[in-house]
C-alpha cells in the first residue's frame, strides 16, 4: 500500500516569488519515499506524466502495490486515476476533512520542510530538485526512523564497523548531519 499527497514550496525565480507543488508518493510498510514531481502548475499534463512514471512497468514505484490513498485534492484527474487503476494500482480518496488518514504522508511533510526546506531561500526550480534529493537520500540512508524500529529505511550493503571513532558527515553545507564509525 502507498500513498501520495502534495507539499507547497515557494520559490524565488527572476519573476517574483512561486509557489511550486512538489508530489511523492510514500511506501506505507517500508516508509520509503519517491518524489515523483515538482510544478509551479499541476495540470492533467503533469499529473498524467507522473501517474505514467509511477506505474512504469520495468520500475515505477507504484508495482506491486495495491492501493494507494490520496486526499480529495482537485490536482488529483480522473486521468492520474484511470492510469493507475489500469496498472492494477486503486486509487483511495480519503474522506473529506480527514488528515490523520493519511499520517504517514504528513509526517513526511513535516519531515522536510522543518529539518531542510525551511532552512533556504530556494533559487529556482533546479535548486528545489536538488535539495529534495539530498533530502531523499539522507531520509532513506542516514537518519533512524522510529517507525521502523529506530533503524534505516534502507540499509548499507557492508557491515557498518564496530571498533573506531565517530565521524560526523554532512549533507546540504551542514544542514544535514549524520555520524558513522570510523574503519579501525
Amino acid at each position: 500500500m502507498a500513498a501520495s499527497d502534495f507539499f507547497s514550496v515557494e520559490v524565488l525565480t527572476l519573476h517574483g516569488l512561486v509557489t511550486y507543488y512538489v508530489l511523492f508518493v510514500i511506501e506505507l510498510s517500508k516508509r520509503r519515499v519517491k518524489i515523483v514531481g515538482i510544478t509551479p502548475n499541476p495540470d492533467g499534463e503533469f499529473m498524467a506524466k507522473c501517474a505514467r512514471n509511477l506505474t512504469d512497468c520495468d520500475d515505477g514505484f507504484l508495482l506491486g502495490k495495491k492501493y494507494m490513498i490520496r486526499d480529495r485534492d482537485t490536482k488529483y484527474t480522473a486521468k492520474f486515476d484511470k492510469l493507475l487503476k489500469d496498472s492494477g494500482t486503486k486509487p483511495i480518496k480519503l474522506p473529506p476533512r480527514s488528515p490523520n488518514l493519511n499520517s504517514y504522508a504528513e509526517r513526511y511533510v513535516l519531515s522536510i520542510k522543518s529539518e531542510c526546506l525551511n532552512r533556504f531561500v530556494v533559487f529556482g526550480e533546479k535548486m528545489l530538485w536538488e535539495i529534495t534529493k539530498e533530502f531523499s537520500a539522507h531520509y532513506h540512508t542516514e537518519r533512524n526512523y522510529q517507525g521502523v524500529g529506530n533503524e534505516l529505511i534502507e540499509l548499507p550493503q557492508a557491515p557498518k564497523e564496530e571498533s573506531g571513532g565517530m565521524v560526523k558527515f554532512s549533507r546540504l553545507g551542514g544542514v544535514l548531519n549524520y555520524y558513522e564509525r570510523q574503519a579501525a
